[in-house]
């Protein structure tokens, strides 16, 4: 099935809307090694003012879910984002940790349904047999922000200090608020469906749907663990693995670009070959690059780029196809709070996981962090578990898949 040109307008936004919300995430990781030593924040108070952002957004998308599908899904996205923009900037001027953790959860308020929004938007414009592809494209989202933001954030951080990577973010998230504003159509399709008169009510039909619990269960599980080592991923390579600060954007560069490649071929055999498959492709190859990346030592740049780049072709395997066949899960009356729902379960367990991951892992005075192999056993754990529970949620998909077509 070939996108029409008002869907690869819808792509590219989508896409590009995404990348802001995930630079401004992933912005913190790198900067690590630089914003803990300025504020003189230790690695708890780093994970704390990550997790912050995540536990806001959680709290935030769980009170939208009832009203997820009550409005205009253009209007709604509108409204966030005007929001989260403002959250960034306050990042920008926060001079301590104090108000640093503040603007955080501000953002995070904010920042934190836009996801859900975008994937109800998604779920409304594509069918079921095009998803693949464009959340492969919307993934690329996550690498072009290694490629483009995060080297140009880390090179404006060691001009201007920290501070400015977050300005950047406001400057690039305006124009995407221009181009929602202008040009994406109204998303008013789902209203004419909907049946339950109180926000409260149609929030607690998709909480205790039968057929939604297990996939809220795998969507909380699968945020886990990459909340858990993304944090301090800046630090270990710089500490353990003897990368230097300077070559940083390097090794964020070429793994953002190999996985702009990736994620568009992931998302085709998703839509060929069955999304099922390729998430155990997935599982597998993430589960020994994982074993390998958290006990490395001393490393050479040329291997730890290698490593890095095979671990996201395993994270993009598992990512990719998950999404898809969970879009596929709830009916058109409650896509947006079935989104809202994802992604507050999503970033709740995501904040849960850098906190553990805080209270894990050790940075000495020297710098080295310890004990960072553990987080490796439980990813690897979580993903065998999660595994299983995708075989279950695939049934059901091609379950709902049959009866549509008996019906039609």
């Amino acid at each position: 099935m070939k996108f029409s040109s008002y869907q690869k307008f819808v792509i590219a936004l989508l896409a590009f809307l995404q990348f802001t919300i995930i630079l401004d995430f992933m912005i913190l990781s790198p900067l690590g090694a630089l914003l803990m030593p300025a504020l003189k924040i230790t690695a708890s108070q780093f994970g704390t003012v990550v997790s912050a952002y995540a536990i806001s957004a959680a709290v935030s998308s769980m009170l939208t879910a009832g009203f997820a599908d009550r409005f205009d899904r253009k209007k709604l996205l509108l409204f966030f984002y005007c929001g989260f923009i403002l959250g960034t900037f306050f990042c920008a001027l926060a001079p301590n940790y104090t108000l640093l953790l503040t603007a955080r959860i501000v953002t995070g308020i904010f920042g934190g349904v836009i996801g859900s929004i975008s994937f109800a938007i998604m779920t409304d414009i594509f069918p079921l047999e095009q998803r693949g592809r464009v959340m492969g494209f919307m993934q690329t989202a996550f690498a072009a922000s290694q490629v483009l933001g995060l080297p140009i954030g880390l090179y404006l951080s060691n001009l201007w200090g920290w501070h400015a990577p977050f300005l950047m973010i406001v400057a690039v998230s305006v124009i995407a608020g221009v181009f929602i504003w202008r040009y994406l159509q109204p998303l008013t399709g789902h209203l004419a469906l909907q049946v339950d008169k109180k926000a409260s009510l149609h929030l607690w039909h998709t909480l205790t749907a039968r057929q939604y619990t297990l996939p809220f269960l795998a969507t909380a599980l699968l945020s886990i663990g990459g909340f858990m080592i993304m944090p301090f991923a800046s630090a270990f390579t710089v500490n353990n693995l003897g990368i230097s600060m300077e070559k940083l954007p390097a090794i964020y560069m070429i793994t953002g670009l190999a996985s702009i490649l990736i994620g568009p071929l992931i998302g085709k055999a998703s839509d060929s070959y069955g999304g099922m498959k390729v998430f155990f492709f997935g599982t597998l190859v993430s589960s020994v690059m994982v074993m390998i990346y958290t006990h490395l030592g001393a490393t050479p740049l040329w291997l730890v780029i290698a490593v890095n780049v095979a671990m996201f072709v395993g994270i993009f395997s598992r990512m990719i196809p998950s999404q898809t066949l969970m879009s596929a899960i709830p009916s058109p009356a409650n896509r947006g709070s079935f989104m809202s729902v994802s992604s507050s379960l999503q970033q709740l367990a995501g904040g849960l996981g850098a906190i553990i991951a805080g209270a894990i892992v050790v940075q000495e005075s020297s710098g080295m962090i310890r004990h960072f192999e553990v987080i490796g056993y439980i990813m690897v754990t979580l993903g065998l578990l999660i595994l299983g529970m995708m075989f279950f949620i695939n049934r059901a998909v091609e379950n709902l898949k049959s009866s549509r077509k008996e019906s039609l």
